[in-house]
């Protein structure tokens, strides 16, 4: 939990960079454009000027200065009308075709200037429009290295936890191989010593189921190769050992087709994801309720409901139910769900997902996976 609070911490202060960062670009930009706007307003002031002074010159005028300030715009577009709406003059335009309805344009946007009978239209320069633009490509650019930079810290996150789960697995499974060799040589000596006690062979299937965890752990991490198994049997081994092992208040429902379901998977592994749906709905009933499997196969695709009657998941948990390291038991690790949908997803290429879940009535946990 505290470490799924720090990476939330740290994407919303990435995002607040990105946003403080965007805004900021935005009044430059929009501060630097204004100041353009009236520095090329007004250049086509003194344009308007030169043209004032050129229609007003007669023979002895010097018309040296006005033509080169006339002749110095190069980049400003400029339409001179007649009093009739004819046009007179143009410069810095290459839609020659349409240029009536660029002078309507501009006319319309007010950026026009009064010359005797003639009016003077202009519009913004390339390079200003350019600018105007520009904040909002910085925008893109940014939330494009927001959204890596979430990525990236989320995957290396994720890298690392595999790296720390798969770890424990392996370590888990190699320290439990000595003690569990040596107990299986005890169970044997017990046989030979009390062959008619009827507790041994108790002893000796839960001296084997601890082989079976063991082995589960150790394939934790690697990609053990599926093989053509049968659902219905995985059933009925989870059903047959949550039996023994819960209490009688707890009932176990097995609803499965009359044919057998043959799924390519890990047995021992898948297995080992449902009992632990199962163990958490038993945990989610106190002791006491009622658990339903579900097996359904459908055209291309296996589906395996787990429900019970439980206290149900709270809505704001249904999202970080498959987190490492989130439980809402008071002692828990917080890994048994996310192992579970790292077989399920990881190994067997299929989906694990919380159906439905209602506060006080139950969940309802769905496994999907091709045939």
């Amino acid at each position: 939990m505290q470490w799924t609070d720090r990476i939330r911490q740290v994407k919303i202060l990435l995002v607040i960079a990105a946003v403080v960062i965007a805004v900021v670009s935005l009044l430059v930009s929009h501060y630097l454009v204004m100041d353009l706007q009236r520095e090329e307003r007004a250049k086509m002031q003194t344009w308007a000027e030169a043209l004032r002074a050129l229609n007003s010159a007669d023979e002895t005028t010097d018309l040296s200065l006005v033509l080169n300030v006339m002749q110095s715009n190069n980049t400003i577009p400029v339409i001179v009308l007649s009093s009739e709406g004819d046009i007179d003059d143009f410069r810095n335009i290459d839609d020659t075709l349409h240029i009536t309805d660029y002078a309507q344009r501009m006319i319309q946007a007010g950026d026009t200037i009064r010359v005797g009978s003639q009016l003077v239209c202009y519009d913004e320069s390339t390079m200003l429009k350019r600018l105007t633009q520009w904040p909002y490509v910085q925008l893109g650019i940014v939330m494009i290295f927001v959204v890596i930079a979430i990525f990236a810290l989320l995957s290396s996150k994720r890298a690392e936890q595999n790296k720390v789960w798969v770890g424990l697995s392996k370590e888990t499974a190699h320290q439990l191989g000595t003690p569990i060799s040596s107990l299986m040589a005890w169970v044997e000596i017990l046989k030979e010593n009390y062959p008619q006690d009827e507790l041994i062979p108790e002893m000796d299937k839960d001296v084997r189921r601890l082989e079976l965890i063991a082995e589960r752990f150790s394939k934790i991490g690697s990609l053990p190769e599926p093989v053509d198994a049968s659902m219905n049997e995985v059933l009925e081994h989870v059903v047959d050992y949550m039996d023994r092992r819960t209490s009688k208040k707890v009932e176990m429902v097995c609803r499965v087709p009359d044919h057998a379901v043959v799924v390519k998977m890990n047995a021992s592994l898948f297995e080992w994801v449902v009992e632990n749906l199962c163990k958490n709905a038993v945990d989610a009933m106190e002791g006491a309720g009622r658990i339903v499997l579900t097996l359904t196969d459908d055209e291309g695709r296996v589906a395996l409901e787990v429900s019970d009657n439980g206290k149900g998941i709270r809505k704001k948990d249904v999202k970080n139910v498959f987190t490492p390291g989130f439980t809402t038991k008071k002692r828990g690790w917080g890994l048994g769900l996310s192992l579970a949908r790292r077989i399920v997803e990881d190994y067997h290429h299929g989906r694990i997902f919380v159906k439905q879940s209602e506060v006080g009535k139950g969940t309802t946990f769905r496994i999907e996976l091709k045939k």
